[in-house]
């Protein structure tokens, strides 16, 4: 058994420029030649440029038209942020879509930023938080749509308000899942203030279900040289479309939550099949962790202190 092609529609974005963070491989590289296709600029922050230049060059062979390009972006240090923001303003074009789908996972022991935060919470969260501040400007010129990527584990686990880094304990999935909850509460957040002060973004969430990503390889830099426990399974699954998705399908909310005209702001997209771990992408019911305006505007003020950024009041 093979799986199954699951493709969707994506308008005509001539004329739209795209910042995706996260795009070198994997489901992000899916969601950034997907936007290229449909005729999108596509900007591309990475980390590593030789992986950036294989990208572009994997994109531009699939679409030989496509307006794709690199810039530098280190989401684990608040420095770089801030210069991938500075850079972009200079440049002076408004942005209309912005994926924030980097991420890392499950460090087996607790690291940190350049900036000495927990590396999850300081990257998957705080960098991308810092982010959007610093882009503010363009996104309001673009009246920009905001997608963040989740995750499936932001249906369980909390957030751990006395001890937010993670320096008295360490549980990797734990603080994982404390990432993406307050990234999803972030996602919210961003769309109810920008509508109560008049900034013009909207702001929705997406997840890919499980699919045989690169976050799960062996990775030397987070201390993890081997694959993670359940790599090979999930590979398997997916190869044979039982149950779970393939690095395609898995890009596919993302792509579908930042173009669709039919995705709603506040809006949460994910792989219709069973435990919405693979399948086409659709709207969801959001996750019980989520779904606290309280706790999106704790983790706002929190992050504003810990990131030093501030967004504008109306």
């Amino acid at each position: 058994m093979s799986p199954q092609t699951i493709d969707i529609a994506v308008p005509d974005l001539t004329g739209k420029r795209a910042v995706i963070t996260g795009a070198s491989d994997g489901m992000g590289l899916t969601i950034a030649s997907r936007l290229a296709a449909a005729g999108a600029e596509v900007v591309l922050p990475v980390r590593n440029p030789r992986k950036g230049e294989a990208a572009l060059a994997t994109i531009r062979e699939a679409h030989p038209a496509a307006n794709v390009s690199l810039r530098s972006l280190d989401l684990s240090s608040l420095a770089s942020v801030e210069a991938l923001g500075g850079a972009l303003q200079e440049e002076g074009q408004p942005i209309h879509l912005l994926i924030n789908n980097a991420g890392v996972m499950t460090p087996p022991t607790r690291q940190s930023t350049a900036d000495g935060f927990e590396l999850q919470f300081g990257t998957n969260h705080l960098g991308h938080f810092a982010l959007v501040a610093h882009l503010l400007p363009l996104l309001t010129a673009g009246r920009a749509r905001v997608t963040s990527q989740i995750s499936i584990s932001a249906n369980s686990g909390a957030i751990n308000w006395d001890d937010l880094n993670w320096e008295r304990s360490y549980d990797g999935m734990r603080a994982y899942s404390q990432s993406k909850i307050a990234f999803g509460l972030f996602g919210l957040e961003l769309n109810r203030r920008s509508a109560a002060n008049g900034w013009g973004i909207t702001s929705n969430l997406s997840h890919p279900g499980v699919a045989p990503t690169s976050l799960l390889d062996a990775r030397p830099e987070l201390g993890r040289s081997e694959a993670m426990s359940g790599r090979r399974f999930i590979s398997a699954l997916s190869r044979r479309g039982i149950l779970l998705g393939t690095v395609e399908s898995a890009g596919l909310p993302a792509v579908m939550a930042a173009t669709s005209p039919d995705s709603e702001p506040g809006g949460f997209y994910g792989p219709r099949g069973l435990g919405h771990l693979g399948g086409a992408p659709a709207s969801q019911k959001l996750y019980s962790r989520l779904r606290s305006p309280e706790d999106a505007a704790r983790i706002w003020r929190a992050s504003e202190e810990l990131a030093g950024v501030s967004f504008p009041a109306a």
